[in-house]
């Protein structure tokens, strides 16, 4: 358990910093990517972990590295997704507004 303890702290800052690092980030939540980061990480360790690579001598390290690489790209994802789509979306919806 200490494993995905520390996969899960990982990918939840590694969530926080893309956030910040965002130059539309205030069009959503600070905690959106860090919870899609940490969501994706502790699926893709729980199952690395039921698959036995968590044990294999060699690929210990797997377990650990891979979700905190998969959940830091879904939460890059998200971003590049939501800050696009939500910037859109709020000035389209700014536009109806302003001409009725």
């Amino acid at each position: 358990m200490l494993s995905l303890t520390i996969v899960v702290l990982a990918t939840l800052t590694a969530g926080f910093i893309v956030w910040a690092n965002d130059k539309r980030h205030a069009r959503y939540g600070a905690g959106l990517p860090a919870g899609i980061a940490v969501g994706v990480a502790a699926l893709a360790w729980i199952i690395l972990m039921a698959a036995g690579f968590g044990y294999l001598p060699g690929l210990t390290w797997l377990p650990w590295v891979l979700p905190i690489a998969l959940g830091t790209a879904a939460a890059i994802a998200a971003v590049v997704y939501l800050g696009r789509t939500r910037a859109r979306h709020d000035t389209e919806r700014l536009n109806a507004v302003l001409r009725s």
